[in-house]
């Protein structure tokens, strides 16, 4: 590695250096040789970053280095998905924070005695560490202050907006007096972490240290065959796609795929024109969480489907026509992602209008006699919203509140005027129900249901 990538080619403190070298940071990782110079300028940066890759000591040393340690007021919010992730990031900067005596680092977070921590916050602190949901009861609560607030944090963003937090966050910004130096860091680009950042951040600078993939990368197949039923049911179990979509062209197929499916022990929901809208809210919520993998669909059906990572694309019934096929496959490369799409045909004449096609027969495809295709997560209902002024962080308190359940046992949060759904990891469904059916949520007790 050259010498530019040592963390003593940015002119840090000594002791700054000398601690991150007993820590073993001797050089950065791309992303910190990409954004700390950035940081350590007072820039916001938007990054696109993930788990593992060295971002918290990216934003951890620049939020120390920021700080001006004889004030105790909160100069600096990190804001987490999970506890988990506060109390791993909270951990990394004590350790950081070892170069220079008197920094303190308070977490506030779900599952913890909301006393014990006013008592915390009465002692002050310098940088907070905390839930979107936490941390606004505080602010909310007048315990917590952010006028004094120099640099803000949004770690995986994309995991908090998954999580339905983007009320919270945007609550937690009305609470700004000033606009500071904000850091936001996401696995992944899409139009919700663009809005966030339009919202939060003032000309930042993007970052990604991933390189880029050529769009629309998608590997696409065609297979001949007599049986599309068998030869669905080969497909799925051959290339066992974290989540698909199978597109047929009528109301009818839909219902009948995805009910032959069912029988045969995969997990699949249809979607089609004659769903009623809270149907339609269902099905599409239990595909976007990760509690459905495959979903039959007509093409009237799925306008306007937003799915993140479709691994595949299976084309049951050929397309109408070349614009409407090459829109179907489309879905399964977004954000320079690899696709691959399948095609069933009957005869050779069918496919003559395609270019560049590569034939498969199945006869290639591996299967298994016990293939079984289920998904991670279930779902739950609770019957309040909204308007019941329900937030992500409140549902999250209450399952993680007696630690029967953690953070990554919790997918998705989505949350409607009347209705909130969940994804919980399926083998803990059975508890999370008998947990939200015995508690109370901001004082209330709701109706909860599992789906499917």
């Amino acid at each position: 590695m050259g010498e530019s990538k040592q963390f003593g080619a940015l002119n840090l403190p000594k002791s700054m250096v000398d601690n991150l070298n007993k820590l073993g940071y001797k050089y950065m990782t791309p992303i910190q040789q990409e954004s700390l110079g950035h940081i350590l300028d007072k820039k916001d940066i938007l990054a696109k970053a993930k788990t593992g890759s060295g971002k918290t000591a990216a934003f951890g040393i620049g939020v120390l280095l920021h700080l001006d340690v004889k004030k105790f007021r909160v100069q600096s919010l990190i804001l987490c998905p999970t506890r988990e992730l506060v109390l791993q990031v909270a951990n990394e900067l004590r350790n950081l924070a070892k170069f220079q005596h008197n920094i303190k680092i308070l977490t506030l977070i779900g599952g913890e005695s909301f006393g014990k921590q006013l008592g915390s916050l009465a002692h002050h602190a310098h940088i907070v560490i905390g839930t979107p949901g936490r941390v606004l009861k505080h602010l909310n609560h007048e315990s917590l202050s952010l006028d004094a607030l120099d640099t803000f944090v949004l770690d995986e963003a994309d995991r908090m907006l998954d999580m339905g937090f983007i009320e919270e966050i945007e609550s937690i910004k009305s609470h700004l007096k000033h606009q500071p130096q904000t850091l936001l860091f996401s696995a992944t680009y899409n139009d919700e972490i663009l809005a966030v950042s339009q919202g939060f951040q003032s000309n930042p600078i993007e970052v990604s240290v991933e390189e880029q993939e050529q769009k629309n990368d998608i590997e696409e197949w065609f297979i001949s065959s007599d049986n599309k039923q068998q030869t669905l049911l080969k497909l799925l179990a051959h290339f066992q796609p974290k989540n698909a979509i199978v597109f047929v062209n009528t109301k009818l197929e839909s219902d009948e795929i995805a009910e032959f499916l069912q029988d045969n022990k995969v997990d699949a929901l249809s979607l089609h024109g004659d769903l009623e809208q809270y149907d339609r809210l269902d099905t599409l919520v239990q595909f976007s969480n990760g509690s459905c993998r495959i979903l039959v669909a007509t093409d009237v059906a799925s306008r306007g489907l937003d799915i993140k990572e479709l691994s595949m694309v299976i084309n049951y019934d050929l397309a109408n026509s070349q614009e409407i096929y090459t829109h179907r496959i489309g879905r399964t490369a977004r954000a320079g992602a690899k696709g691959l799409a399948v095609s069933l045909y009957n005869k050779l004449q069918e496919i003559d209008e395609y270019q560049s096609i590569q034939l498969l027969n199945d006869t290639e495809l591996k299967t298994s006699d016990d293939f079984v295709m289920n998904s991670e997560y279930k779902t739950l209902v609770i019957e309040g919203g909204k308007k019941d002024k329900l937030r992500a962080g409140d549902i999250l308190g209450a399952l993680t509140s007696n630690k029967t359940l953690n953070g990554n046992d919790i997918g998705k949060i989505d949350i409607y005027d009347k209705q909130s759904y969940v994804a919980i990891k399926a083998n803990l469904i059975d508890k999370a129900y008998a947990l939200l059916s015995n508690v109370t949520i901001k004082t209330k007790k709701f109706t909860v249901w599992t789906l499917k």
